[in-house]
């Protein structure tokens, strides 16, 4: 039940040709053509960018404040669950508990 079934190979089907036999052909040197034209490098329709001392500080600025705001999140998210996880288990001790004190007045 549980083994694999492998399939099998179908077997080929009325009469195989085999491919065609390719002959080599022979290549006579002709003269050699002069150097195409080099054309000139064309100008980049965008301006690069130029990064100075103030736009580094900004992006560095930026990219601090992005990892802070991620981190600041991730963070609460922890928290989150760790209290969730400490109020569940606090209600779980106080069921135990009214149900162990239940059996004991029986």
């Amino acid at each position: 039940m549980f083994r694999p079934k492998l399939p099998t190979m179908p077997q080929p089907t009325g009469r195989v040709i085999p491919p065609d036999v390719v002959e080599p052909t022979t290549i006579i040197p002709g003269t050699p053509s002069p150097p195409a034209p080099v054309a000139p490098a064309p100008v980049p329709s965008r301006p690069t960018v130029q990064l100075t001392p103030g736009t580094a500080l900004a992006l560095v600025g930026s990219g601090t404040a992005v990892v802070l705001v991620v981190g600041a999140v991730l963070v609460s998210m922890l928290l989150a669950v760790a209290i969730t996880g400490a109020s569940v288990a606090v209600c779980a001790l106080v069921i135990r508990s009214l149900v162990n004190a239940d059996a004991k007045r029986r």
